[in-house]
């Protein structure tokens, strides 16, 4: 009893205690989830300005909101680049002291559709008056309710801005400027032409398993150009999906439900109420042809009597029942066509007359006629329909109606085989019908097959097992393969994906593998529409650099042919173009006419540097050794025939100030974001 009184007496400071070490509990979990830290209240910062979380998802949900389709991830980048483009570019015009006086907000204003033809603020003579614009808006303003004043000033606020930032444009684009100079040698650039000898000897003359690549090279090599293979921080995950699917066991006892349709599908007068009524998939009364049909029931459905049921067959997860509701002849058609066009035809390019267009028409049917099998040459190297040009003229499943009215009359009204020509508004057509196609009306009763309670069940046990026996054993791809499961890695994953490799949408999974909590080799369950996947974050990349699986496509073929080119430089002794010849079994090869505009070499390909040195010797002289795109190198230069003089170079300054100016504002931009210190912090949301 005295203990009791004691403990009564104390008992103020007995909650106190209690009270302070449940604060304390409290405050630890806050200070490690981060609750408490300097980016618990912002989704990043820019230059040291802080990007407010509340304010960052209130614009979030206004662009998703306002984009029909747009996924909560992608609004939220969108909301970020939008955010970091307002911040970079505010500090510029704040720089420069960029400003709009009321003068250019009235214009921008009037600028404006939506207010300079508002009939509230035209004059009798239709114009935008400014001053019944300003006597609208003072109206606003001193009104007791303040929310179309607050309204405005947003949208004012948005004008400013543009208006702002199109002055800033203006600047960048005045700054660019192209010379005559400049103007003449974009045109020698892509009208001097080189001729010259050349011999070759490919990178793929040596096999890749003599030079082998390690991870550590590709690394060097990236670290020497870290601009170009910059990265944000990424993730890798190796995932196993058990999918949610019914067993066969759920098909088996789906038969009984769908037996009872099938007896009452064989004699329903309206076939559509009927699939309507008890089928997952709507009726669709559009006529299909054989092949349209699930394939490993073609057969039986296509040769089914009017009124003839089939079934139940599974197909695409679903329990099946099909109906022959009709069947019509002669549906569709396959045709091919070579298209003469003429001068003055709709759509033509052609320079030749409707004469000869016809003549060249009735040449090329007797072609055909004397070896159908030419026909799809011919129309690769004769059609002007670029529609059918590059697949032999060829056009599948073409429905009465869908061609011009001769074409369409002639496909049609004549039999498979069939070879003729006729004019349409477009020109001369030689036509060959190749097939027809019936089609079927059916009816279809499709219940999806859903997994029974058991099969659920079943399935949650074992992606439960899978998940505790891989946080115990290190080896997460044997312990799949023991449960009969395949392991699918997910690389490079950033912190604002929303989309898994093999998953689709599941922003959940990107948010945990980025989480400071989460420690490489961590597992975890996740339930997703398809079932459950098992989790195990394999690697972080926080280098600042690509990826190594990324890396490897993009830098270690470039570190192969740097080895290859060491090899291939041994072989190409000597220092004649005959005697390299010779050395490396290669041939001298000509190249004429080649510009430095488009630097191509022909049967070779883009070889800028090979091109370049031809234009830069004297006429006889040899190269030493160029390592190019495609190989190794040797060049004897011809002759460089110079472009004659023009009396304008208009054209050429005009594009090429054009392609500056438009260069300039979005460059302008990428090097300000470049420079920019970016803290990004949307793997937490």
């Amino acid at each position: 009893m005295a203990v009791l009184s004691k403990i009564r007496q104390r008992s103020f400071f007995l909650i106190i205690i209690i009270a302070l070490a449940l604060f304390s509990f409290v405050l630890a979990d806050v200070i490690q989830s981060g609750t408490f830290s300097s980016d618990a209240n912002n989704v990043g910062s820019v230059n040291g300005t802080d990007i407010d979380a509340q304010q960052f998802m209130q614009n979030v949900a206004m662009i998703e909101k306002q984009g029909q389709g747009t996924t909560s991830t992608q609004a939220l980048n969108s909301a970020w680049d939008q955010e970091v483009r307002r911040i970079i570019l505010t500090e510029e015009f704040e720089k420069l002291g960029l400003k709009v006086g009321s003068e250019q907000l009235i214009n921008v204003i009037k600028q404006n559709p939506n207010l300079a033809q508002n009939p509230q603020f035209l004059n009798a003579a239709g114009q935008f008056d400014e001053n019944k614009f300003k006597e609208s808006l003072k109206g606003i303003k001193n009104a007791p309710d303040q929310t179309q004043w607050l309204q405005w000033k947003e949208f004012e606020k948005n004008i400013e801005r543009y208006a702002v930032e199109q002055m800033y444009n203006t600047m960048i684009k005045s700054g660019v400027y192209t010379t005559k100079a400049e103007g003449k040698f974009q045109y020698k650039l892509e009208n001097d032409k080189a001729n010259f000898d050349y011999v070759t000897v490919a990178f793929s003359t040596v096999n890749d398993d003599q030079v082998k690549v390690t991870d550590a090279e590709i690394i060097d090599f990236m670290k020497k150009s870290p601009k170009k293979y910059k990265s944000d921080n990424t993730t890798s995950v190796d995932f196993v999906l058990v999918e949610n699917k019914p067993s066969k066991e759920d098909e088996q006892a789906m038969l009984s439900s769908i037996g009872d349709v099938k007896v009452k599908f064989d004699s329903v007068a309206n076939v559509g109420e009927f699939v309507n009524a008890n089928s997952d998939i709507k009726f669709d009364s559009t006529y299909v042809t054989k092949k349209d049909l699930p394939i490993d029931y073609q057969e039986q459905l296509f040769n089914l009597p009017v009124g003839g049921v089939f079934g139940p067959y599974v197909f695409n997860g679903h329990q099946c029942i099909s109906r022959m509701i009709a069947k019509k002849g002669n549906a569709s058609a396959k045709a091919s066509h070579i298209l003469l066009a003429y001068k003055g035809a709709p759509q033509s390019t052609a320079t030749r007359t409707k004469e000869e267009a016809q003549a060249l028409a009735n040449d090329l049917l007797a072609q055909v006629k004397a070896n159908p099998g030419n026909f799809v040459m011919l129309a690769m190297a004769n059609s002007d329909d670029p529609g059918s040009k590059n697949n032999g003229g060829e056009y599948d499943n073409i429905t009465p109606g869908q061609m011009v009215p001769q074409f369409n009359d002639y496909v049609f009204n004549n039999p498979v085989g069939s070879i003729g020509v006729v004019e349409t508004d477009f020109g001369f057509h030689v036509i060959k019908v190749t097939a027809k196609y019936d089609a079927v009306l059916m009816g279809t009763v499709a219940q999806k097959i859903q997994p029974s309670e058991a099969t659920i069940d079943a399935i949650y046990t074992k992606a439960s097992q899978l998940e505790a026996d891989a946080n115990e054993n290190k080896d997460f791809a044997a312990i799949a393969k023991k449960a009969g499961f395949e392991v699918v890695p997910a690389t490079n994953l950033k912190g604002s994906d929303e989309y898994v490799q093999g998953i689709g949408s599941q922003r959940e999974i990107v948010r945990w593998s980025f989480n400071k909590d989460t420690e490489i080799g961590d597992v975890r369950r996740f339930e997703v529409p398809q079932g459950f996947v098992i989790a195990k974050l394999k690697d972080r990349n926080e280098s600042g650099l690509l990826p190594i699986d990324i890396a490897k496509l993009q830098v270690e073929p470039i570190i192969k042919n740097q080895k290859k080119a060491e090899i291939i430089k041994k072989k190409m002794s000597g220092s004649s173009l005959e005697a390299v010849a010779k050395a490396s079994g290669a041939s001298v090869q000509i190249a004429a006419g080649v510009s430095l505009k488009a630097p191509v070499i022909p049967n070779i390909g883009n070889e800028p540097k090979v091109v370049g040195k031809a234009f830069g010797l004297t006429p006889g002289k040899t190269s030493e050794i160029i390592e190019g795109t495609s190989g190794m190198f040797m060049v004897r230069a011809k002759a460089v025939t110079k472009a004659p003089e023009v009396p304008s170079y208009e054209t050429y300054i005009t594009q090429d100030r054009s392609q500056n100016r438009s260069y300039a504002i979005s460059m302008s931009y990428i090097a300000l974001k470049d420079k920019a210190e970016i803290k990004d912090n949307r793997a937490n949301f």
